[in-house]
């Protein structure tokens, strides 16, 4: 099984962070991805900024591995979009790790070699087999372990108050969007039209801020499940997140200004075509009617539907690892009570397998990339028997520093606000 490598599945920020940290033990990573290109997700909203400097945007294996290439690395103190990270620091370690980085490889099932998940006798001793589909067929890769970042991007929460798709959501596929909308390409789509967001998150802040400058007769309803919308703005300026906390005082301006009408306590419990527009229906029987456009940004949750034969033992609630769940449940935590944590928290009873980077908080809704390279350095030094260095937290955050996420804070244009036309109301 030492002859194997480490399938680490997924080529985003903390899959070639674990290649690169794996690479420094001296194991050997082979990371399987299904874009075409490192940071595929990633690249998916380009158009949006991140809270994090890049200071905390680069794994410091990654960094070593990458010096020697004569890569230029980026201002610390400067926040790069979701494009620029992927440009100027996940492409670039890709390159360096070569082939060591597979594209156009699809993960569709992970197992043990000859044992399906009911079977004990001899489990351990059998590498991992990972089911492969890329354009040259189906292969079986054989692996000494697995690390998934494979990430949560391509499983959006629904619209649907009930976290599943609220009846007629999947009709009206066409006038629903699960990503925070880029207004360069996609301006026509939503100026002076009635647009609905749902979300109370970072995503949602994002949108909220972006859409109240279209102008043009543009009608913006913030839908919120919550009874009133508490701490939705976050910190403002009293955060330890700057950009976090003007993104909220953005949107919280755009609010008071009368450019977005906030109706709290609305589920969604279907979705009725109107004519040319949509309705969307709440629990209560409430209606906002001539919905041109929905953008649900509801959070996200993982795909384990390839890992039915992998032995997990995942919270029930979050669909996190056991004792990383209580450290990241929203409904007990806020962003500044988790710590960073590795391979123990992330442990499995299928030993040698880890979840790690955004899947492994399961649908809790923040995360930050240090905390992602923290986690697959520890799973590193565990897999090459370093238990000391695997236990040993290396990472001092700030006290919000998980929450992670994406802004339009930085800006050079002050965002001008006016009350909107008597037909946005």
């Amino acid at each position: 099984m030492d002859e194997l490598p480490v399938a680490v599945v997924g080529a985003g920020p903390v899959g070639l962070a674990a290649a690169a940290e794996l690479l420094e033990r001296g194991l050997e990573p082979l990371v399987l991805e299904r874009g075409d290109q490192a940071g595929s997700a990633v690249a998916a909203w380009n158009h949006v900024r991140l809270f994090s400097p890049w200071s905390e945007l680069v794994d410091p294996a990654a960094a070593r591995l990458l010096e020697p290439t004569g890569w230029a690395r980026p201002s610390g103190g400067v926040h790069p979009t979701g494009g620029e990270w992927a440009r100027r620091y996940l492409q670039p370690l890709a390159e360096a790790l070569g082939e060591r980085v597979r594209f156009g490889a699809e993960v569709v099932g992970v197992a043990r070699r000859g044992r399906d998940r009911i079977v004990d006798s001899g489990r351990d001793g059998e590498p991992f087999s990972v089911h492969v589909r890329s354009a040259e067929g189906e292969e079986r890769v054989l692996a000494r372990a697995v690390v998934d970042a494979s990430g949560t991007w391509t499983t959006p929460n629904p619209l649907g108050g009930e976290g599943l798709p609220a009846i007629g959501e999947r009709a009206a596929a066409d006038r629903i969007s699960y990503r925070v909308p880029d207004l360069a390409a996609e301006r026509v789509r939503y100026t002076g039209k009635h647009v609905v967001v749902a979300g109370s998150g970072h995503s949602a802040l994002t949108a909220l801020a972006a859409l109240a400058r279209l102008g043009g007769g543009t009608r913006i309803s913030w839908v919120l499940r919550r009874g009133g919308i508490g701490n939705t703005f976050g910190g403002g300026e009293a955060g330890q997140l700057p950009a976090r906390g003007a993104l909220g005082l953005r949107a919280k301006e755009a609010v008071d200004a009368g450019l977005i009408t906030v109706v709290t306590g609305f589920r969604t419990e279907a979705v009725e075509r109107t004519g040319g527009s949509i309705a969307l229906i709440s629990a209560d029987g409430r209606r906002l009617e001539d919905v041109a456009e929905v953008i649900a940004l509801t959070g996200f949750r993982p795909e384990l539907s390839w890992l039915s034969e992998i032995r997990l033992e995942l919270d029930p609630t979050l669909q996190a690892p056991v004792a990383l769940a209580p450290l990241v449940d929203p409904n007990v935590h806020s962003c500044g009570t988790v710590y960073p944590h590795g391979a123990k928290e992330l442990s499995h009873p299928e030993r040698n397998f880890y979840l790690a980077g955004m899947k492994s908080y399961g649908r809790a809704p923040t995360f930050l990339a240090q905390t992602g390279y923290e986690q697959v350095r520890s799973i590193a030094a565990e897999l090459a028997g370093d238990h000391e260095a695997a236990a040993r937290v290396e990472l001092i955050m700030a006290e919000t520093g998980v929450c992670g996420g994406a802004g339009l804070f930085d800006e050079p244009e002050l965002l001008t606000l006016s009350a909107p036309p008597a037909a946005s109301n």
